[in-house]
């Protein structure tokens, strides 16, 4: 006689099956977990270098730099975000170093910071340099002939 054997899984088959399916999905899950966490905080460097950056932009449409810290935030519209400015002469007449640093308001964490120089030239200590480099500059009052 010939044995005749039932055509499906065993018990052990499927348990196996799962198994190897619910591995599968714990590692999907924290896959796209971390994709979802690393383009929140891509989100948040993006907008605080662009914060900086109009920041920056504002000193320099003001015209005139002025040494000192100056703090703000960014109003109703992103209350996330706080702004510090640092403004410093340099060794260089009219010459700054301008620092715009982008911080967490919840944690006071800098998410993003901007440094560059700036040129001021309406800056007193210029004009005062140039006076004592040329001391024959100055006008001379009346009329011409």
């Amino acid at each position: 006689m010939m044995a005749h054997r039932n055509g499906g899984f065993s018990l052990l088959e499927v348990m196996c099956a799962i198994l190897i399916l619910g591995i599968a999905l714990v590692g999907l899950t924290l896959g796209i977990t971390t994709a979802l966490s690393s383009s929140k905080e891509s989100e948040l460097q993006t907008t605080a270098a662009l914060l900086a950056a109009g920041q920056m932009e504002i000193i320099r449409a003001d015209g005139t730099l002025k040494d000192g810290v100056t703090e703000g935030d960014c109003g109703d519209d992103l209350p996330l975000y706080r702004w510090k400015q640092t403004t410093t002469s340099t060794s260089i007449a009219g010459l700054h170093e301008v620092e715009v640093v982008v911080e967490n308001s919840n944690s006071g964490k800098a998410i993003y910071e901007l440094r560059t120089l700036l040129f001021d030239p309406a800056d007193p200590s210029l004009n005062k340099a140039k006076e004592k480099k040329d001391p024959k500059s100055k006008k001379k009052k009346g009329r011409k002939a």
